[in-house]
């Protein structure tokens, strides 16, 4: 099965340089050829999302079709980004996968409360991130049918 929301922009929310390398690696290796930007924090996210400050010209920031977020982010966390993005009728379409490390019960619940699409622990090996990656694709760009 091709890839057919290929031209979906991914938006990454990730402070961490290492696995950041490693999910863009994971996406290229799976045949993930989606655009990609990120934002390294919960505040630049948010900017991003709202057209504020340095992302204000949205001609050269395209929404997302779909954001990848980590829980565990400086300034505002995870959970407040999802909150926001949840609350907002203009994003609140947006399919939100949340991907952490943490296999925290309490975390998962507060997560989908949220209105988290999907909450995906990060795997331990590069493989592991390959074998998400392949399945995210799978489900999220081929047989799901996102918002426009």
């Amino acid at each position: 099965m091709t890839n057919r929301q290929s031209n979906t922009l991914v938006l990454i929310v990730e402070d961490s340089d290492e696995d950041y390398e490693t999910i863009t690696r994971a996406f290229k290796k799976s045949g993930m050829g989606n655009p990609v930007v990120r934002c390294g924090d919960g505040d630049e996210a948010l900017d991003y999302l709202r057209r504020r400050g340095k992302f204000a010209d949205g001609k050269d920031f395209p929404f997302p079709g779909m954001i990848l977020l980590d829980l565990n982010l400086p300034g505002t966390d995870g959970y407040e980004v999802l909150e926001e993005i949840k609350r907002d009728q203009d994003m609140k379409k947006i399919p939100v996968i949340v991907l952490t490390s943490s296999s925290d019960q309490r975390d998962i619940d507060r997560c989908y409360a949220s209105g988290a699409n999907s909450y995906m622990r990060k795997p331990v090996s590069f493989e592991g991130f390959v074998e998400a990656v392949q399945r995210l694709k799978e489900y999220w760009f081929e047989i799901a049918i996102l918002p426009k």
